[in-house]
């Protein structure tokens, strides 16, 4: 099997506390992310804030900043991203966000085509697509989101508990918070758009945290048996990462090779997404090493259980 590193005897367990003070400043950060994001202050893309989107294309170049000018008046919040890979020339996305009323956004997408029929007469602009989501809807699903993250993280404690024991399960469930987390709190820094894509990449980096982690714990399980009498437990743990690093950044290279060029030349609709999957993907790798493991043997040695 291909390596990207060779065998190692790395310590990993040995320098666990400066990975959780690094780690307890990404949750923090995560924190406030998912604070600001359910109190509607950070920057929601209108599946959760309510708007219109708009889809579509003109018939003649127009240039971004002629369009910014001609709706900037009457829709000064809106954000036009000119779409240069789509598959018809001159196309544009143009979202204006929180219509007050479900009737608002209806109004809004007539006086959005007024204004273009006005401004650029002469110049036809024909629509792809059209989205109008109120505010009410926008709340529910902003709601759903958090219910989703929230039950699928309750559903991995479940299952490492059954498949290891309850420690075990705690610290894969602290490891999953925290890639989320660290993932939200970098997008909120970047102020990147909030949406239903991404709420997908955090589900899609949780069940991909777990699986990184439920190696390792298989790898710990089994040198236990040879650490035992030994009664060294960070020993068997340190060992075991070192056994699995290299299966675990060949996984995370194989991701990064389909993810990056999703990023590089996926358009404007998937950047964010794959730029949170690229994410989710390094943060993960970080826990499975500094965060899940490390966990149990802290708590090992506050309260010894496995080699009683």
């Amino acid at each position: 099997m291909f390596r990207i590193i060779g065998e190692t005897n790395i310590d990993f367990i040995g320098v666990r506390k400066i990975a959780f003070v690094i780690s307890a400043a990404l949750v923090v950060l995560g924190a406030v992310a998912f604070v600001m994001i359910a109190t509607g202050k950070a920057n929601l893309g209108i599946d959760f804030a309510g708007g219109v989107m708009v889809t579509g294309y003109f018939e003649e170049p127009v240039s971004i900043d002629a369009l910014r000018m001609a709706v900037g008046t009457d829709f000064p919040d809106a954000q036009i991203t000119e779409l240069t890979d789509f598959e018809k020339a001159n196309a544009f996305i143009v979202k204006t966000k929180r219509p007050g009323t479900e009737g608002e956004g209806e109004e809004r997408l007539n006086r959005f085509y007024g204004i273009l029929s006005e401004k650029f007469s002469g110049n036809d602009f024909t629509m792809v697509s059209e989205h109008v989501i109120g505010p009410a809807v926008g709340e529910s699903l902003r709601s759903d989101a958090q219910k989703a993250i929230l039950l699928s993280l309750l559903g991995i404690i479940l299952y490492i508990w059954i498949r290891f024991d309850f420690r075990s399960g705690v610290a894969a469930t602290i490891a999953t918070f925290h890639d989320v987390l660290a993932v939200m709190g970098i997008i909120y820094i970047l102020n990147l758009e909030f949406d239903l894509l991404i709420v997908t990449a955090l589900l899609t980096l949780a069940g991909y945290s777990l699986t990184d982690t439920v190696v390792v714990f298989d790898r710990i399980r089994e040198n236990l048996k040879k650490y035992r009498g030994k009664g060294e437990f960070a020993g068997a743990v340190n060992s075991s990462i070192n056994e699995v690093i290299s299966r675990t950044l060949n996984t995370s290279l194989t991701v990064l090779l389909v993810v990056g060029p999703l990023f590089f030349f996926g358009g404007e609709v998937l950047r964010n997404f794959s730029l949170a999957l690229i994410l989710g993907v390094v943060v993960g790798t970080y826990s499975s090493v500094f965060v899940a493991s490390p966990i149990v043997v802290e708590w090992e040695s506050r309260s010894p259980k496995r080699f009683k």
